[in-house]
């Protein structure tokens, strides 16, 4: 089975679980910016939770299905249209062959995954086919999708073969509970970083008081913030440290910068803060211009919601499972 690319988009790519594994040689982890989008859009399309799907951002790609399909799309909200009818998100939806789909105008968030029952099939690379843009690695040739590309997905399911030939919502999806809270302006849940307590007073004050704006240049290596600029009490020569999805550090000019999916493996700058795992998805959605806040939580707190979400997910997947049946 096949999709092709009419036009790619602003930037659509390929996107698994990540590249992990490999961070001790320099190589960076990737794969989506929205993990709890990616992981229950493809348990809806009936693949594993890590599969390899596609990230959309802000501007949504022209698609045109060769082949009958079961999609599922989650996330922000880019307006969705098979054929020009609008399509749900966190819903499963039977697509018949020679299907248009299309995208629109950015209603909420910022990126959308699209998960097609059998994933997107490219080669792996290091264990993972997600794309890393900067180094053309994995992927759809190590790069954005363009007009003309041709998507190979993997084996349909039985029930993709359904006697319609328009797009159908099937009867199950994700409950509200269970998709991230995204936001426009959202607070977001950190921890202490190890270099918190050498910030001056003040600055430690601001980190939690203060909004913060992401600013046009911010990508999938970290969201760069901009507001009032944070500064160590004393002058420090840091070693390269280790740092990870959600690391808030802080260059010498006191504009924060969150890393994300496209990460560096180590970094020079101090790092305040950590965002927990949990709200990562929350600022993956936040569009340029979009205003941020923390708020402090314990390590305990931060490791006590994240395993709530994971037996969210696990009950979500037992009852596909016994839907599927």
């Amino acid at each position: 089975m096949s999709i092709r690319v009419e036009t790619g988009g602003l930037l659509t790519t390929v996107q698994d679980s990540g590249r992990f594994g490999f961070q001790k040689y320099g190589v960076l982890a990737s794969g989506a910016m929205d993990t709890a989008a990616l992981r229950l859009a493809n348990l809806l399309a009936g693949n594993q939770e890590g599969a390899a799907a596609l990230e959309i951002t802000l501007l949504g790609p022209k698609l045109v299905f060769e082949k009958s399909a079961v999609i599922a799309l989650a996330g922000g909200n880019l307006s969705p249209a098979a054929d020009d009818v609008r399509l749900p998100l966190w819903r499963p939806v039977y697509i018949p062959a020679g299907t248009r789909l299309t995208f629109g105008r950015a209603v909420s968030g910022c990126r959308t995954y699209l998960a097609v029952a059998g994933g997107i099939h490219v080669p792996e690379v290091m264990g993972s086919r997600s794309t890393y843009l900067r180094a053309g690695m994995g992927g759809y040739h190590g790069r954005a999708l363009q007009a003309g590309d041709v998507l190979e997905t993997g084996a349909s399911l039985a029930w993709q073969d359904m006697a319609s030939d328009k797009a159908v919502v099937l009867p199950w999806g994700a409950s509200h509970e269970l998709r991230p809270a995204y936001q426009d302006h959202p607070v977001l849940r950190v921890v202490r970083g190890p270099e918190y307590a050498l910030f001056d007073e003040e600055s430690r004050r601001k980190l939690w008081r203060e909004r913060f704006r992401v600013t046009p240049q911010s990508d999938r290596m970290g969201y760069r913030l901009e507001g009032v600029p944070l500064a160590l009490a004393e002058p420090l020569d840091m070693v390269s440290s280790a740092v990870g999805a959600g690391t808030i550090q802080v260059p010498p000019e006191g504009h924060p910068i969150v890393l994300l999916a496209d990460r560096q493996t180590t970094g020079g700058y101090p790092r305040i803060a950590h965002v927990i795992s949990v709200d990562l998805p929350l600022i993956a959605q936040v569009k340029p211009g979009g205003q941020i806040r923390f708020e402090e939580v314990s390590l305990e707190e931060a490791q006590d919601v994240y395993v709530m979400r994971e037996h969210s997910i696990a009950q979500f997947k037992q009852g596909l499972a016994l839907q599927a049946r």
